[in-house]
């Protein structure tokens, strides 16, 4: 056996180990997290952490990381409390905690950049600690997407590649600290296309899924012309990958048309199937096992009026899996969807939130909703539909109240993407073991 495989199969055994050590969900936090992730949120969250895309001419000019306290209880609330650069403009997008929730890890879509914020010390005040420039020299991947916790590792998903800037790809698994591991290329084979986008883990089931988008070369030029682009609008993702999680290894892919983005697990003890929508042809699908124990992907519902491309982006699964927030860009609404029947799912709410809209998160308790507005620096709409904001919601079950907004543009900010929730107790929970500066 050769030296190179003896490392793959010991580096698979650790792996193996690693994943023993689930930390529970529990009561508490966000819904959309990795299972792995300690210290949750036990009630109300202090802070709104945005990842924000640079524009030249708008204060610094940096993608950055901004600081939003939302307590009703503070002085400050819906209010800008800190922010800090990623000393660089490359299409921030977006971001993950470490396991022991000490490091948010933001990445940029255009120059490859990696910006790790110490959350830890003050989570107030985050600081940037350490800047990954190297990824698409180590791993010939670029467009690091999805940061996704693993005990001890952070498992970054790219978007796109140094060769041909398309989408075949693949996944890089770093040490907490930034220290390259492996890399794991996406599936080609048996139907694969290797494109990449997303990555949701259920450990329980031994089974990793990873959904699939497009390549640099569409995802960074303009909206408006892409579509026109017949042949670069062939270039997107129609396929999920099914992973052995142990192993590290795809064991099947399925099918899923039109650009497969965010993947939902339910949350609730016992269930087994993971939610999706794709893209461009506005529908949600359920992947789960069928009889015999094979992972399936089935159609459900639409959303909306396909035809009209209202451009599902991003969803947020309620934590005992019985309902989805999803967001639609092009026409600015949030809907609702009931999921008692994951097979049939049935919308029960809509509203417009903003001109454009693209990210959601809610709290553990589904009561609170946040809603961010960029999509990609070039695909944001212009003019007076160009608005760049976070807004909070209260949820009763029946309707969305507005609680505040923040105007990205009005503060000098940027435009807001990616988000997190933060809280004061976080610093406590660390003890005499506070987090200090990577080395």
């Amino acid at each position: 056996m050769s030296a190179k495989s003896v490392r793959g199969k010991l580096l698979g055994a650790i792996i193996g180990l690693l994943l023993l050590a689930v930390a529970s969900p529990g009561g508490a936090d966000e819904t959309c997290n990795s299972p792995y992730m300690g210290n949750l949120i036990k009630g109300q969250e202090d802070y709104l952490y945005v990842w924000v895309l640079g524009v030249k001419g708008v204060g610094d000019g940096m993608d950055k990381l901004v600081t939003i306290d939302v307590n009703p209880a503070s002085s400050r609330y819906g209010k800008v409390i800190h922010k800090v650069s990623a000393k660089s403009r490359g299409e921030a997008h977006h971001m993950g905690f470490t396991d022991d929730r000490r490091f948010l890890w933001a990445g940029g879509l255009d120059n490859s950049h990696i910006s790790i914020y110490d959350v830890g010390t003050d989570p107030a005040r985050p600081k940037l600690v350490q800047t990954i420039s190297n990824m698409p020299a180590k791993t010939g991947y670029v467009g690091p997407h999805t940061f996704y916790a693993m005990p001890g590792r952070m498992l970054v998903q790219g978007l796109s590649n140094t060769k041909d800037g398309g989408g075949v790809t693949g996944m890089a698994l770093y040490s907490n600290k930034g220290a390259l591991v492996a890399t794991y290329p996406m599936p080609t084979a048996d139907g694969g296309d290797g494109y990449a986008y997303d990555i949701a883990i259920n450990p329980q089931k031994n089974v990793m899924l990873t959904s699939s988008f497009t390549g640099k070369k569409n995802y960074m030029r303009s909206l408006g012309e892409l579509v026109k682009d017949a042949e670069a609008m062939k270039h997107f993702g129609n396929t999920m990958a099914v992973w052995d999680l142990k192993a590290m290894k795809p064991k099947k892919v399925l099918s899923v048309p039109g650009a497969p983005l965010e993947i939902r697990w339910s949350l609730k003890d016992g269930d087994n199937w993971a939610i999706v929508a794709t893209a461009l042809t506005s529908k949600l699908w359920l992947i789960k096992p069928d009889a015999a124990g094979e992972w399936q992907a089935k159609e459900v519902a639409t959303i909306d009026d396909p035809t009209k491309i209202p451009l599902p982006v991003d969803i947020s699964i309620n934590r005992d899996g019985t309902g989805l927030w999803v967001n639609t860009f092009m026409d600015g609404k949030t809907r609702y969807f009931d999921l008692s029947n994951p097979e049939q799912p049935r919308q029960t709410y809509e509203r417009v939130t903003g001109k454009q809209v693209n990210m959601i998160s809610q709290s553990w308790d589904g009561t609170r909703v946040y809603i961010a507005s960029s999509l990609l620096a070039n695909w944001d709409k212009a003019g007076a539909d160009d608005e760049q904001y976070v807004r909070a919601f209260r949820w009763d079950g029946k309707a969305l109240t507005p609680a505040f907004e923040v105007d990205f543009y009005k503060e000098k900010l940027g435009r807001a993407h990616h988000m997190k929730l933060g809280s004061k107790a976080m610093k406590a929970a660390y003890g005499s073991d506070r987090t200090a500066a990577l080395r």
